[in-house]
Order: structure tokens, then sequence, then C-alpha cells
């Protein structure tokens, strides 16, 4: 069988249902359960669900043969995988934040909190910028509304959260979107129908079923 790595929430839920467009689906899936894994002898395929940051993680150690997960996430943690496909679902931007009315004071490290660190280094790199990066997991938004930090690096969907916390958005650097990724090992033993995936799912993508 095909494993197949799925985040759970609302994009796996999307990507499931693509998934299921091109003949991969999995009935069971629907079903009301806590189940985690879930298989359709017919197609072939495993379905994994599993927390969305932890999907490069099951593919790059083979416990999973494919996988979908976001492009924030290839780039923060670079896994050792293959990137197939841009599956142009889960469509966001990696964004620097500020409070209203913000004056950057450029004769100081910049205070930059962020959970997507290695994202954030990156970025200022290539401005030159000197940077004190403030790890947070969670409300990042808090944090230079308390003084913690003069900015924020993350990700940014509608931008309510934003404004709502009477923040501001100083620049969009980074499109984010699902890509669709493989195991090195998988690919080269199991190349024939992960190839025959992606194809599909880029005809799918583009809107031509007849694959």
């Amino acid at each position: 069988m095909l494993n197949i790595a799925l985040p759970k929430g609302r994009l796996g839920d999307q990507v499931y249902e693509l998934l299921s467009t091109i003949g991969y689906d999995c009935k069971s899936i629907y079903e009301p359960n806590r189940k985690l894994i879930f298989e359709n002898p017919e197609n072939n395929v495993r379905y994994l669900l599993v927390k969305p940051s932890d999907v490069a993680i099951y593919v790059e150690h083979h416990a999973a043969d494919v996988g979908i997960v976001g492009k924030d996430i290839l780039l923060e943690s670079r896994p050792d995988v293959y990137e197939l496909l841009d599956l142009g679902l889960g469509k966001c931007r990696m964004c620097v934040a500020a409070r209203n009315g913000y004056i950057e004071d450029k004769d100081r490290p910049l205070r930059v909190a962020t959970k997507f660190v290695n994202i954030a280094k990156q970025y200022y790199a290539g401005q030159n910028r000197d940077i004190d990066i403030i790890k947070l997991n969670g409300s990042i938004e808090l944090a230079p509304i308390l003084g913690l930090s003069d900015v924020i690096v993350d990700i940014v969907e509608s931008g309510n959260t934003i404004r709502e916390n009477d923040l501001q958005i100083l620049e969009e650097f980074l499109p984010i979107s699902a890509r669709f990724i493989a195991n090195k090992t998988s690919f080269k033993f199991q190349n024939e129908i992960i190839s025959r995936m992606t194809a599909k799912l880029a005809a799918a993508v583009k809107g031509d079923r007849s694959l």
C-alpha cells in the first residue's frame, strides 16, 4: 500500500477531497470515529492522519511514502524529501507585522517574535538587518502589543487577526500553499504509482480530470 500522510484539519479535508476526485478515496475516513489510519485496499492506499507540522517528518523517515504539507513547514524544517507539486490549496502568505504607528529604530537590533525562526533569519539576513529572535509557539500577535517584540513574522490568511489586534502588515514576503512531497526511497522504488498520482493531481489542480 502507498502510505499517505494527511494533515489533520481544514487543509487535510481539502486535500482529501482533491485526492478523492482522482480516484484515491477512502470512505471510512468520513465515519465518526477517532481513528488515525484509514485503508482502501481497492485503491491500494492507506491514509495516516497526523499533525500538519509532523507530515514532513513522517515522510522523511519513511513512515509515509508521500504527504501533503505547507510550504512554510518545508522552508522552516528543511526535510530531506522531494517536493513534487504545488497543490494551490491553503494559500496564505508569510508577513512582517507590527503595531499601528510603529517606527523602526535602525540603530539597534530588531526584536522579532515568531515560530518560524529559520524563515525569519533568512529573510532578515537578505536585508543585512541585525535581529534578536524571540521564539514563540502561539498567539504571536501578543508580542508587539505587550512590548515583547518590535515586529512579528507569521502566516497571514485573511488578515482579520492582525487588524483586530491593532496591528499592521509591513511586508508580505513569501507566498505559502500546500505541497505534495515524497520520501526519496519511496520515489525510487514506487516511482510508477507516485508519478501517476502526481500527474493526476497536477491535472486536477488545472481543472482537467481526464487522466
